[in-house]
Formats: structure tokens, C-alpha cells, sequence
């Protein structure tokens, strides 16, 4: 039976922190729904010290922050780029169209068909995060989404250059300044001067997460994406030091964000311990990695890699580092994650800025039901039917019109049974 050798922030702790959060974004969609663009400026004045002229770049502004770029953040950004493309157009080509005649004369098919317009956000704080643009932008492009705008916030009061240039080379349509619930808001209720969209993605901070669940309904999401969560499955082969850096690594997100090391190995987990204090006395972003690790982390201690197994499915954690002697045993049977990260050789940050796959990923237990942000959550897997019989229309009239009659729809009935008199007389 596993064991707790360290426990984080208990469930109610939690709850109590997001319904502070839920109220606050709500409040601020209002205000937003009933002011528009004076809501707008208000709140990007008040929260980020920003009001300029127009939230959204112009062609000129754009052209002139890609030719401030240096050579090499350009390359990089042009390797990742084609990465993330090179992949989202495999899964795209994985999505075939359907057709197939079920019985004589009955012809039943489905479309994949791009989501007319999304609004991506791209987020910036402390952390640019310019992979972001990459995740979001340029897999609606691949998917053949004909607008695709973007919101990034302003960095101490500055446009953040780099992601803006990621933004525009990744095929955004429009490029707005404007960040938090009153990007959220503006490209999903739609402003004076923003025209709102059919589906609004990306990741964000808890006010971001949140105005994506309140908003959802009105316009379609990716998935809800709270705080980062990384979880590293350890044995004796594993080495204390890379499980305590990945952990740390993706602790520093923010002081929320939950990290958890299941291994079959107390002495790995001790020695993993002694690791993680030594590594945040060097680490530049330990005062954010400290607190999330001690308020959120985690390690639990499995007696075997089948119960280790059961114990990473029931976390159900965004990012799953698999660092055993046999991760393929993880790929085989586990079901429940955002991504796996196979072997030493891969870790989380290659996932999240370069190697191909998408970093938008589902948190707080929604791996048990969704995976992340791919190509096809920008399609609608939409049906049509045609029957070209008119006696296969009579034949199917008869069926259709007693089950109806089973559930005592009348008018439904009637349908199937006006072609039955219409058609059926002619058979």
C-alpha cells in the first residue's frame, strides 16, 4: 500500500483560494458585458499601468518589433515554429473526412471543419511566455481557422518584443496588448474595437483559468488549464538529481503549481529531498519553486511499478516525467495524463518550448477525461445524412415512425410516416 512521505495543500485549502478567484472574475466579466472598451482600458490601466492609443497593434508597430529581433532569438523561434507545425500537420492528416453508404440508397458521412475565429492568449508576467504563441496560434493556422487573434499582457508597462514577433510568425490575424480576465473577456463578449470570437485558448494564471470556465458557453474552449503540475515516477535506477531539477524546473511557474514524485524507492525519495534544499539555495527562481514545493509537493511511496502505476492514474497530473529502467511499461498501460515524458533523455521543458508536441495541457484531475490543446480541438467533427431512395426512405419511415410512437412523439412520428404515404406508394 503506498505512503505519504510528504504531503501538499489539502482540497479544502485549495476550493477556498479558487471561489475568492471566481468571484473576482465575475464581477469583472460584468463590468466588461456593460462597459466594453471604458472596462477595458480601466482594467489594464488599474492592473498593469498600460493605456495606450489602441490595444491592438497596427502592421506598422508589428513590422518594425520583428525588425528589432536579434538573428539568433529568431532562428530559435523559427526552429520550434517548424516543430510544432511539422507535428500539427501529422495529427491533421491523421483526421480523414467520412463517407460510407450504411445500407442501399442511405449515405452517412462526416466533415472536419475549421472553427471559424479564436482568440489565443498568450501569457507574460514574470515569465514571457513566447512558446505560448507557437502552442496556440499556430496550430489554429494548421487547422484552417480563417482569424486567429492574440492577446498578450505588456511587461512592466513595455510591449514584450519577442513574444510579439512569435506571434505574428506563427499567422496571427490581429495582435492586441491587453492582458488577464480583460483579454479573456474582450475576445469572447467582444468590445467597441474587439470583434469577438467563436472560441478563446491558451493557458494562463488562476484570473485567466478561471474567466475561461465562467466563459465557456458562450464561446467554446480548449480546456481548463489551471496551475502547472509535474509529476516525475521514480525506482532505484533513477538519479535524485534529475528528478529533483525537472521537479524544481517546473515548480518556479508559480507558487501554486503542484509537483509529486511517486517512486518505489524510499532511499531515492530521501535522497531526492536532499537534493531539491541543496539545488534552492543555488536556483535563481527559488523564492517562487520553494514555496510551490513545500505548499503543493508531494511524494508518495509505492510498493511496486504496478501500484506506482495506479497511484500517477489517480493524480491524474498534467506532465508525467517516467524516469524507471522500463518507461514503455508507463506508455502501455497508463491512461490518465496531459503528456508523457519517456526516459532521462526528454523532460518537461522540451515539451513545453521546442520538440513538437503542445504544451497546453489539462490540469486538476481533467486528464481523466481530456487531453491538451491539439489540431483537432480547433475542428467540429460535424454529420450530415442523404438517403437517394425513395423506397429506402419509405422502409427507414416505418422504423423511425414506431420508435417515435414508443416515446409518444407524435410530430416526430408524423415526419417518417409522411414519406412512408409519400413514397411508399410508389414501391
Amino acid at each position: 500500500m503506498s505512503t505519504y512521505l510528504k504531503e501538499g495543500k489539502t482540497p479544502s485549502d485549495i476550493q477556498e483560494a479558487d471561489t475568492k478567484v471566481a468571484d473576482i472574475v465575475r464581477s469583472t466579466i460584468q463590468d466588461i458585458e456593460d462597459n466594453g472598451d471604458k472596462a477595458i482600458r480601466n482594467l489594464s490601466e488599474k492592473f498593469d499601468n498600460w493605456s495606450p492609443e489602441s490595444f491592438q497593434l497596427s502592421q506598422k508597430e508589428i513590422e518594425e518589433i520583428c525588425d528589432s529581433i536579434p538573428e539568433q532569438t529568431a532562428k530559435d523561434i523559427a526552429f520550434a515554429q517548424n516543430n510544432i507545425r511539422q507535428f500539427a500537420e501529422h495529427q491533421k492528416n491523421s483526421l480523414k473526412d467520412l463517407e460510407v453508404e450504411t445500407m442501399p440508397g442511405v449515405i452517412l458521412g462526416h466533415k472536419n471543419i475549421p472553427v471559424n475565429s479564436v482568440g489565443c492568449y498568450i501569457p507574460g508576467g514574470r515569465y514571457p511566455m513566447v512558446a505560448s504563441a507557437h502552442m496556440s496560434v499556430l496550430t489554429a493556422k494548421v487547422a484552417g481557422v480563417q482569424r486567429v487573434i492574440a492577446c498578450t499582457p505588456p511587461i512592466n508597462g513595455e510591449i514584450p518584443a519577442t513574444t510579439v514577433y512569435a506571434m505574428h510568425m506563427a499567422g496571427a490575424d490581429e495582435i492586441y496588448i491587453l492582458g488577464g480576465i480583460q483579454a479573456m473577456a474582450g475576445m469572447a463578449i467582444g468590445t467597441e474595437s474587439i470583434q469577438s470570437v467563436d472560441m478563446i485558448v491558451g493557458p494562463g494564471n488562476a484570473f485567466v483559468a478561471e474567466s475561461k470556465r465562467q466563459l465557456y458557453g458562450r464561446v467554446g474552449i480548449d480546456l481548463f488549464a489551471g496551475p502547472t503540475e509535474t509529476l516525475v515516477v521514480a525506482d532505484e535506477t533513477s538519479d535524485p538529481e534529475m528528478i529533483a531539477t525537472d521537479l524544481l524546473g517546473q515548480g518556479e511557474h508559480g507558487p501554486t503549481s503542484p509537483g509529486a514524485l511517486i517512486t518505489t524507492s524510499k532511499a531515492i525519495a530521501e535522497k531526492t529531498v536532499k537534493e531539491i534544499e541543496r539545488q534552492l539555495t543555488t536556483l535563481p527562481t527559488a523564492d517562487v519553486a520553494r514555496v510551490s514545493w513545500e505548499d503543493y509537493g508531494q511524494i508518495i511511496l509505492a510498493e511496486d511499478e504496478q501500484e506506482a502505476l495506479a497511484e500517477a492514474d489517480r493524480l491524474a497530473f498534467e506532465h508525467v516525467e517516467i524516469l524507471t529502467k522500463n518507461p514503455d511499461f508507463f506508455l502501455e498501460n497508463m491512461t490518465n495524463y496531459g503528456c508523457l515524458f519517456l526516459g532521462p533523455e526528454t523532460n518537461v521543458a522540451y515539451g513545453d518550448k521546442v520538440i513538437g508536441t503542445n504544451h497546453t495541457l489539462p490540469t486538476k484531475g481533467a486528464a481523466k477525461y481530456t487531453g491538451g490543446l491539439w489540431v483537432g480541438k480547433f475542428l467540429k467533427t460535424v454529420t450530415y445524412q442523404k438517403v437517394t431512395s425513395e423506397e429506402q426512405s419509405a422502409y427507414l419511415g416505418e422504423y423511425a415512425a414506431r420508435l417515435c410512437q414508443l416515446e409518444n412523439f407524435a410530430g416526430h412520428a408524423e415526419q417518417a410516416l409522411l414519406r412512408v404515404r409519400k413514397y411508399g406508394e410508389k414501391s
